[in-house]
């Protein structure tokens, strides 16, 4: 989370590179503006669509209400400006600090100085760009990945309740700009997805255990880097942290590994069989003296 400081990305594997199959709408420009994107693109709903079950329905309503703020829950924080998601953050996810600096090729140097210049300006995303540090075009791409891996756990079930911060800001700045149905429709896509893939969820959160390949089955280089790191103790979550990768297709490529046999599935654990009332003999407890003449006493009689 970008939250937690500047310097969380100086892991190794800088040469992984950043994965920008992160969602939709990425074909634009840095927005220097207020943050707010205006276009008016066919994408202007702000529900979840016809017969959809809204993921989040506080969500939808800040969005039509046209809210800013922060929408707050166990497992991340959400961003809006004029109803949109601006902003993402999650500790279940690397944020932007990891992914551009361990996944991508931003120094860490440069993150610190662009914290330091400029998050009391509430304006790190425009000074790395007018800085030099990168284009525009590589930072959108990678805020964007940032919002969408971050939405998918902050709006996962059992998250807890949802709170909203009116008017509360990001020191990020203004990136990008994206729909709160948008967000919506990929955190459904991605949980479908995941299940389509290997319906296994005890593999999000197990350690990854690799198995060995079958004579003649291939392994593609983003599934042997990955392989290489897990060591049967890192998660799915540790792994993307130390290749700065988003913290969802961490997770789908794990779980393609596991559907492929190249990653142990974990079962659920057995169910404790249920316990078999005693006796009431055997649940008796009496002086162990009282008991002994009992059994004399019944013996003697049954020798009579």
């Amino acid at each position: 989370m970008i939250g937690a400081g500047p310097d969380r990305g100086a892991g190794p594997d800088r040469g992984t590179g950043f994965d920008r199959g992160t969602g939709p709408d990425r074909g634009t420009g840095f927005d220097r503006g207020t943050g707010a994107d205006r276009r008016t693109g066919p994408d202007r709903r702000t529900g979840p669509g016809p017969g959809a079950v809204a993921v989040s329905p506080l969500l939808t309503r800040l969005a039509a209400e046209r809210a800013t703020g922060a929408l707050l829950r166990d497992r991340g924080t959400l961003f809006l400006e004029d109803g949109r998601v601006v902003h993402a953050e999650s500790p279940a996810t690397p944020g932007l600090d990891v992914l551009l600096t361990t996944g991508g090729g931003l120094a860490p140097e440069r993150w610190r100085e662009a914290v330091d210049q400029a998050g009391a300006r509430r304006q790190v995303a425009r000074f790395l760009v007018d800085s030099g540090g990168m284009a525009g075009g590589e930072l959108e791409i990678c805020h964007l990945a940032a919002i969408f891996d971050a939405a998918f756990f902050a709006l996962s079930p059992g998250s807890g309740p949802s709170r909203f911060r009116r008017g509360a800001t990001h020191w990020i700045g203004s990136v990008r700009s994206v729909p709160a149905a948008a967000v919506e429709r990929e955190t459904r896509r991605r949980r479908e997805l995941l299940d389509a893939v290997w319906p296994y969820p005890l593999l999000d959160t197990a350690p990854v255990v690799p198995r060995a390949a079958a004579p003649g089955q291939t392994v593609t280089a983003r599934q042997r880097i990955l392989l290489g790191r897990a060591d049967g103790v890192r998660t799915p979550a540790d792994l993307a942290w130390v290749l700065g990768r988003p913290a969802f297709h961490t997770l789908l490529d794990v779980r393609r590994l596991a559907a492929a046999g190249l990653v142990e599935t974990p079962h659920e654990p057995a169910a404790a069989p249920a316990e078999t009332p005693l006796p009431d003999w055997m649940t008796q407890t009496q002086s162990p003296d009282v008991a002994l003449l009992r059994r004399l006493r019944d013996a003697l009689e049954a020798s009579l």
